[in-house]
């Protein structure tokens, strides 16, 4: 399923509205390859035109993950969003990036094995 976020406003995009730009056609091919684990999780494309950025959330049962598709030569990112800021202010905590040497298949077993490892998926 694919979500785009607009002016703190949440909708689900079908068909013909969803985005064709080079982020989002990268989400949806590493999407495809995400281990079962994490599409049970409930694993979803995220076009958010607030915080620019299109990725992969995944709703873990500590919190939801998004693994943010890189946009030149940066390299991706994957960010635990808090359900509220902390103490500090921050609203997500980076937890791990890694370049872009990596297949489609490669980011989705880094990812799936990232989250079973650290103990986010059951």
């Amino acid at each position: 399923m694919e979500i785009k976020i607009s002016d703190g406003i949440v909708r689900r995009v079908r068909g013909a509205d969803a985005p064709m730009n080079g982020l989002a056609i990268q989400a949806r091919t590493v999407a495809n390859f995400l281990p079962l684990s994490v599409r049970r999780s409930g694993a979803n494309i995220v076009h958010d035109i607030d915080d620019k950025y299109t990725g992969i959330r995944v709703d873990t049962k500590r919190g939801p993950i998004v693994l943010e598709m890189p946009t030149g030569d940066a390299p991706y990112r994957l960010v635990h969003q808090l359900p509220e800021p902390d103490e500090t202010g921050r609203t997500e905590v980076e937890m791990r990036r890694f370049p872009q040497i990596y297949k489609p298949q490669g980011i989705a077993h880094i990812l799936g094995e990232f989250l079973q490892s650290r103990g986010f998926l059951s």
